[in-house]
């Protein structure tokens, strides 16, 4: 019988950790490969952690909510078959083993390591498979690019060895490696639940990601100096222009054209003209930002709220922008989020004027400096500017509300931006082609 270590899979560009939320096995349950073992959640999405051997769960390392690093063990399969199967050493090397056996140890793992960088991929790949790619060959690119038929995509052994097709696999290299022992943390003292003075009122309990979303709320109101730039955009060319197109466009992409990725469009085009909204701000020091990544504020069906991320925003253009915030808000909507959609924003964008809202002071998404947000698009009369003279007519129209941190952003600049964005939103061309 061997022991499989399972641990906590990388998740995705600057998530270090993550909390336990479910265990849906425990100890003495059996387990197929790739079949979930555990609930996990990060700062806003939740995750399930599949095991890539089968066996029996002989030991839980962490409880329910525990944090656990990356790489941490957080659970000990035990499985059936020979050495082939991928086996993780444990931490516990007694002293008195035998030194011809630890240097034997060691001389195989830096084998294994020296063969492959498999850390620089933001893919999760199981031992097994890792350990066959090593043996046949197999860059990270070329790993990366095979198609995984197990959950969530992931490579399984039977997607490797179709992809060598008839070339046989080699008995894995083992690698050392410690079981984490989870350390003790001192429990805080529970507060007393409020009570109902009148015994009608309903006392109900935030769930995590609302706890999450008040702390970060709260934080960062605390750190950045708030101050909001308010202008009134005329959208009469856009929405005309939507009404024409919007049929042909579902039809032709399979996509339906909502207003979103039009106003997307135009936020990433002046943060390339105002790069210095494009930062963020790490204690004194600022930081500005290479890639324009747009966090979309999306409120899910529970209420609470998150924030997917368009990577490489101003790389898109109109379809690919509108595939990107559909395909988001699709999955932000049924719970289908990676940990990677909501990483590395530079810059968010949030549609108050889905609810009817005219303007907003949204609270900035710690750690940039600015949030916009879209205001309802409302009929209203106007003032318009002819050469024979001025006569009222009715407009398309709605608010942008810029809100923006003024320890690094003067009003200039705030003010400047959101004029910018306004100033592509109207100068819009009704003949543009889609």
């Amino acid at each position: 019988m061997a022991k499989f270590e399972l641990k906590l899979p990388k998740m995705g560009e600057s998530v270090a950790e993550a909390t336990i939320t479910n265990w849906v096995k425990n100890v003495g349950d059996t387990v197929e490969q790739d079949e979930t073992v555990v609930e996990v959640a990060t700062d806003k999405v939740d995750s399930e952690v599949p095991t890539e051997v089968s066996g029996k769960i002989i030991e839980i390392l962490f409880q329910k909510d525990d944090v656990v690093q990356v790489g941490q063990t957080i659970a000990i399969i035990e499985t059936e078959g020979s050495d082939d199967v991928t086996e993780t050493v444990t931490a516990t090397t007694q002293e008195d083993a035998p030194v011809e056996k630890v240097e034997n140890t060691v001389k195989q793992a830096q084998e294994a390591v020296s063969s492959a960088d498999f850390g620089s991929s933001d893919k999760f790949f199981s031992p097994l498979v890792k350990n066959i790619a090593k043996e046949e060959g197999i860059s990270i690119d070329e790993l990366e690019k095979i198609n995984g038929t197990g959950k969530d995509g992931r490579i399984t052994k039977t997607d490797i060895l179709d992809y060598v097709k008839n070339r046989g696999s080699q008995p894995a290299v083992t690698t050392p490696q410690s079981v984490a022992t989870p350390v003790s943390s001192v429990v805080p003292a529970t507060k007393a639940a409020p009570v109902s003075v009148n015994g009608q009122d309903e006392i109900i309990e935030m769930d995590r990601m609302r706890k999450m979303i008040a702390h970060h709320m709260v934080q960062s109101v605390q750190t950045s100096a708030h101050v909001q730039s308010f202008i009134e955009v005329d959208v009469t060319n856009i929405v005309n222009w939507r009404n024409k197109v919007k049929n042909t466009f579902e039809k032709r992409e399979g996509e339906k054209l909502t207003f979103t990725p039009i106003f997307m469009e135009a936020v990433a085009k002046a943060l390339k003209d105002f790069p210095m909204m494009n930062i963020s701000v790490e204690g004194d020091h600022i930081i500005k930002r290479r890639n324009i990544n747009l966090g979309m504020a999306a409120a899910l069906p529970n209420g609470n709220l998150i924030v997917p991320v368009i990577k490489n925003a101003d790389q898109l253009n109109l379809v690919g922008m509108a595939k990107a915030v559909n395909d988001l808000a699709d999955r932000a909507r049924k719970g289908k989020l990676k940990p990677d959609d909501t990483q590395g924003g530079t810059y968010t964008v949030t549609n108050v004027g889905t609810f009817g809202s005219v303007f907003g002071t949204p609270i900035i998404n710690q750690p940039q400096v600015g949030i916009l947000a879209l205001g309802a698009i409302r009929k209203v009369p106007a003032v318009i500017e002819t050469p024979e003279g001025d006569f009222i007519g009715i407009r398309q129209k709605m608010f942008l509300s810029h809100s923006y941190d003024h320890r690094v952003v003067d009003g200039s600049l705030g003010g400047q931006f959101v004029q910018r964005v306004a100033q592509y939103l109207e100068s819009f061309d009704p003949n543009r082609d889609v």
